[in-house]
């Protein structure tokens, strides 16, 4: 019997409990001289002061941080893509911010230029490009439009660790970004983010934002950590075939959705919720600091998937594969493509044992939670039809064969369907 491949891989070191349990015997679990080496490190792989590289408990409220340091006005606007996750609209919210959705290029899923110019008003003072997937936004008229009406510019990261605009790393073209290491993201740390912030004063009022909170305890670090390995084996072949699979292919032959049990209840976060509020721990940050060396490799290892698709669909008639321009680089977080009947494909996909994505983040323009926000003239329909690609595994922990394996079930289901 064949393995089923599952739409998530993990990023992982070898010895990722060696380094936890050397944090253990040393007493530095929670505490410990890694952090501000993590820190640094990250800062000098964007090319940045190490002070201006903060770390956080998520990557969201590295975002929160960087909001409230900026100290702008209460009720000043600020524009988001009307596709991202919900939570970093939520967050301005709770900074006091009032949010305006812009769309997406629905061909890169990334903030659209033109409809950033038509969301701005007078009270408008940043903006959220977001380097979804992977791919970054066309920064170029972005950071013209932005410095035309001077406003700040926070990238959102979270997806997109090493990727480049013209040669230049995310996270260093605007004021200040926000990174993800969460377990799937392209640094996976188990959980936490970080804040990168150009001016050294807006960077030290974040440094002192999250060096208040708290520390979290041991066995909330421990069971994180965890989670995380539990997280990491089933998605493992042999183990998801055994376990979560069967789920999916049940739920595929009654119409079943069992997706909305994987992502967090959509909901207001104010007051914020108590994991928020504590302090990036030092096992996470050591963690962290050895996956650094490991990322450009897995990131090639992505890439070298992503084109082996590329190759194997990119012919298919009615199929419009990734696009990336010639002035940027992806890491494809998410491999997105646009197909036609979408939801018949990603059951007949499953049925075969490869598991595809069908929506990874909100959109959140027309989320009842944002009731009320503003939307740009003209709404959102990009991001309606961004809302309505496929995601094909192509990350690193796959084999060649595996890889290889899931294009051509890719393209088989997509060849039957037309005929």
């Amino acid at each position: 019997m064949l393995s089923a491949i599952s739409r998530y891989g993990a990023r992982v070191l070898n010895n990722t409990e060696e380094i936890v349990a050397g944090c253990k015997a040393r007493g530095e679990l929670i505490q410990g001289p890694q952090i501000a080496e993590f820190e640094a490190a990250f800062a000098r792989r964007a090319g940045m002061d190490p002070a201006h590289a903060v770390s956080a408990s998520y990557g969201r409220m590295a975002f929160y941080y960087i909001l409230k340091a900026l100290n702008l006005p209460a009720g000043s606007e600020i524009v988001v893509p009307a596709l991202t996750f919900w939570v970093v609209p939520a967050l301005a919210k709770v900074a006091g911010l009032k949010v305006v959705f812009a769309d997406v290029d629905p061909a890169t899923f990334t903030l659209s230029p033109e409809a950033l110019e038509r969301a701005i008003t007078p009270a408008t003072r940043a903006v959220v490009p977001t380097h979804l997937y992977g791919l970054p936004c066309d920064m170029g008229p972005i950071l013209d439009i932005a410095a035309r009406h001077k406003l700040l510019v926070i990238e959102d990261c979270a997806h997109a660790l090493g990727a480049t605009w013209n040669g230049r790393p995310v996270g260093t073209l605007g004021d200040a970004s926000l990174f993800s290491f969460q377990t799937l993201k392209p640094l996976n740390c188990y959980g936490g983010g970080m804040a990168l912030v150009r001016d050294a004063a807006v960077a030290a009022r974040v440094r002192a934002l999250a060096e208040s909170e708290r520390w979290p305890d041991e066995k909330r670090v421990t069971k994180r950590l965890f989670v995380g390995r539990l997280q990491r084996i089933f998605i493992r072949p042999w183990v998801f075939t055994i376990s979560s699979f069967p789920i999916l292919w049940v739920s595929s032959l009654i119409g079943a959705n069992p997706d909305v049990y994987l992502w967090e209840d959509i909901r207001s976060l104010d007051p914020l919720p108590e994991p928020y509020t504590e302090r990036f721990p030092n096992a996470q940050a050591a963690i962290g600091l050895a996956a650094l060396e490991a990322l450009d490799g897995w990131t090639e290892l992505t890439r070298r998937h992503a084109r082996a698709m590329d190759r194997a669909l990119g012919d298919m008639p009615g199929i419009a594969i990734p696009v990336v321009p010639e002035d940027r680089t992806h890491v494809y977080y998410q491999y997105c493509v646009y197909g036609p009947q979408r939801d018949e494909l990603v059951v007949r996909c499953v049925r075969r044992g490869v598991d595809i994505e069908t929506l990874h983040v909100d959109v959140c323009s027309d989320l009842d939670l944002f009731a009320g926000s503003p939307v740009e003239p003209g709404g959102a329909p990009g991001a309606r039809r961004a809302a309505g690609a496929m995601q094909i595994p192509v990350y690193s922990t796959l084999t060649d064969d595996q890889a290889a394996r899931v294009a051509r079930v890719v393209r088989d289901v997509l060849a039957a369907s037309r005929g």
